[in-house]
């Protein structure tokens, strides 16, 4: 048998809850699943779900909307009527 090691994660509280009760309704405990997780990342090299990033804090967008601040501040600016469609 493979020594074995705790893992320590911070979790909300009613997250862990929910996840708890999650886990008893599908009949393994937190361990197991958090365990079921870890196997599949490693053998498939990548997370079982999609992580992307929030295309509005991308670097060139942040640029641009520094940019416009700096306009508005300089006094570089048109205002226009809110037009209701």
């Amino acid at each position: 048998m493979m020594a074995q090691t705790n893992l320590s994660v911070r979790v909300d509280e009613q997250d862990k809850k929910r996840f708890e009760v999650f886990c008893s309704q599908t009949g393994m405990n937190v361990s197991v699943a958090v365990n079921m997780f870890i196997k599949v990342v490693l053998r498939e090299q990548k997370l079982p779900f999609e992580v992307k990033a929030d295309p509005f804090y991308s670097e060139e967008n942040l640029d641009r909307l520094q940019k416009s601040i700096e306009e508005l501040d300089n006094g570089n600016y048109t205002e226009h009527d809110l037009l209701e469609v």
